[in-house]
């Protein structure tokens, strides 16, 4: 009998626990209808799309289909390892997200120094005109830089002609499109990716603060030793996101911004997929070189989340 109730045991909870599922789910179906819409967009953009991956090591035909095309292994991957470009390629995307990663504190300033700001008029200005830019599509902001940074009529060039400096061909030259890039980026981004910092800042408690001005401490202490700890889980956890997709430039943007004259520095791996697999229909090979960046992005996000964890405690998974 003892026997009988320990096998019996495991199916009783198992049971239990198929029944509470049911019964929450009855109670919150409300809940799991509204996630049905991101589920059903990862479902069938992400997850669907998976399937085709295996053409990477085939030798892809477009009426053979995924199935019936031949097994080549990894012979796309040696070509791509083997090809003269590789290296810029890698050398320029590794570059272009490591200048950005760089520039990752500043929405973290940003967000600190919103929230010390006393004026309420002057910080719903402040935050207004910082979240504006997000909203302007790719196509505008580089027109825009197309427009400001001319040679010939642009406002910046005007500037420095007017203070006795020359024009600079400044999208032609393969020096400067990595700082116009990353910056233009910057500006665009800083005050919406501010916007979680000052989230996790509303959690701080007030009373701590108060208990440190009596005590004296300064605004920089306050910052120090009060706001950045609050915070720093949510630091970790954007961190470790940014790490993930370390690789993966946007590769609208470079395209846009990209010409024959700066392409020694602006061609990255993405634009190459998308020039190889779209343009000159070589599918089977863009899609290794595309999973090739992925397995990078894999393993770069798993490596921060295993750090992250060991050493704040904060991660992931």
């Amino acid at each position: 009998m003892a026997k009988e109730q320990t096998v019996e045991e495991p199916k009783i909870s198992r049971a239990a626990k198929r029944a509470e599922l049911k019964k929450n789910f009855i109670k919150n179906w409300q809940l799991y209808l509204f996630m049905l819409p991101a589920l059903l967009f990862f479902l069938i953009f992400h997850y669907v799309p998976m399937y085709g991956v295996q053409i990477a090591f085939k030798d892809f035909y477009a009426n053979l289909g995924i199935t019936g095309s031949p097994w080549i292994g990894f012979e796309h991957f040696e070509r791509f390892f083997n090809s003269y470009y590789f290296w810029r390629l890698l050398r320029n995307t590794i570059l272009i997200n490591l200048y950005q990663l760089l520039l990752f504190p500043l929405p973290i300033i940003f967000a600190l120094m919103l929230h010390e700001l006393k004026n309420q008029v002057f910080k719903r200005w402040s935050q207004t005109l910082t979240y504006a830019p997000h909203f302007i599509s790719v196509v505008v902001l580089v027109g825009m830089l197309v427009a400001f940074l001319d040679p010939l009529t642009g406002i910046v060039n005007h500037i420095i002609v007017f203070f006795g400096g020359e024009a600079q061909p400044f999208l032609t030259s393969p020096g400067w499109f990595r700082h116009i890039y990353v910056w233009s980026g910057e500006w665009q981004n800083l005050g919406w990716g501010s916007i979680i910092y000052l989230a996790a800042l509303a959690g701080v408690n007030p009373e701590l603060i108060e208990a440190a001005k009596v005590d004296g401490a300064t605004t920089m202490q306050r910052i120090l030793y009060i706001n950045i700890p609050t915070i720093l889980p949510t630091i970790v956890i954007l961190f470790i996101l940014n790490i993930g997709r370390f690789m993966s430039t946007g590769f609208e943007k470079v395209l846009l911004m990209q010409n024959s004259l700066n392409s020694e520095t602006s061609d990255i791996i993405q634009t190459f997929v998308y020039e190889t697999g779209l343009i000159q229909g070589q599918y089977s090979f863009a899609a290794a070189v595309g999973l090739f960046d992925s397995v990078i992005n894999i393993i770069l996000l798993v490596t921060a989340n295993y750090i992250a964890r060991k050493t704040s405690e904060n991660s992931l998974w």
